[in-house]
C-alpha cells in the first residue's frame, strides 16, 4: 500500500499507462460519475474545493474543467483511488 498518491506515482512508470496502472480503462467520466454517486455534489465540493463542484455542478463542466486543469484531475483521480466504494 502506498502512503500517497505521489508515492504511487513516484514509484510506477505513469507516463504510458497500461494494466499495472489502477486507472487503466477508467474514463475521466467514469471516475467522476462514480464518485458523484457515492458522495454527491456538495460532499464533493467539500473534500475536493474547486467552483466546478459547488457552483451549479453537472459532470458536463466538471469535465470540461478538469480535462485543462490538470491539477484538479489529479486531486480528482487521487480521491477516487482512496475513495472504498461499497
Amino acid at each position: 500500500m502506498y502512503r500517497s498518491f505521489a508515492e504511487y506515482m513516484s514509484r510506477n512508470n505513469t507516463d504510458n499507462p497500461g494494466p499495472g496502472d489502477p486507472l487503466h480503462g477508467i474514463t475521466l467520466e467514469m471516475l467522476l460519475t462514480r464518485l458523484v454517486e457515492h458522495y454527491g455534489w456538495e460532499r464533493l465540493g467539500g473534500l475536493i474545493a474547486i467552483n466546478c463542484f459547488t457552483k451549479d455542478p453537472s459532470i458536463r463542466s466538471s469535465l470540461k474543467f478538469l480535462r485543462k486543469t490538470e491539477w484538479a484531475r489529479k486531486k480528482v483521480e487521487t480521491l477516487y483511488l482512496r475513495t472504498r466504494f461499497s
